[in-house]
C-alpha cells in the first residue's frame, strides 16, 4: 500500500483502535473475508456505498449486481473514488482497487462484468458502509 500519498492520514494505532479486528486486516493489510459472509452480498437498497476507513463514497448502488461470486459486487465505482494497483500477488495477475482518499483496501476489479461496463468490482462488504438514500 502506498503510504503518505493519501488526504486521510493515520497511524497504525488510530486505524486499530476505529476498525474491528477483520475490518482492519481487510483494509489496512489488504485481506479479505470468506465468501458469502459479508453483510452487503445480498444487500440491494437504493442508497450509496462508503469507504468503512474515511467514509469515502465509492459505489451508487445502482451499479451492485449479484454476481454469484459471494462478494458485493458493482459494475463502476464513483469518478475518482478509487485507485487502481497492479496486483501480481498470490500467482495471479489482477487489479486491485483501493479508496482514494485513505488508500483502505476494498478487493479488486475484474474484466468479466455482466454488464455493458464489463467489469466486476468485487469488495469486502467489511470494507464498507452503506448509507441510504433519503426517501
Amino acid at each position: 500500500m502506498k503510504k503518505n500519498n493519501y488526504p486521510v492520514q493515520k497511524t497504525e494505532a488510530e486505524w486499530r483502535a476505529q476498525l474491528s479486528a477483520d475490518e482492519y486486516r481487510i483494509l489496512r493489510e489488504k485481506g479479505t473475508e470468506y465468501a458469502f459472509t459479508g453483510v452487503y452480498n445480498d444487500h440491494f437498497e437504493k442508497g450509496v456505498y462508503c469507504c468503512k476507513g474515511c467514509g469515502q463514497e465509492l459505489y451508487d448502488s445502482s451499479n451492485k449486481f449479484d454476481s454469484h461470486c459471494g462478494w458485493p459486487s458493482y459494475d463502476a465505482a464513483l469518478p475518482g473514488a478509487l485507485e487502481f494497483i497492479n496486483d501480481e500477488s498470490h500467482g495471479m495477475r489482477r487489479t486491485e482497487i483501493v479508496c482514494a482518499r485513505c488508500g483502505g483496501h476494498q478487493g479488486h476489479v475484474f474484466n468479466d462484468g455482466p454488464t455493458e461496463t464489463g467489469e466486476r468490482y468485487c469488495v469486502n462488504a467489511a470494507s464498507i458502509d452503506f448509507l441510504p438514500k433519503e426517501k
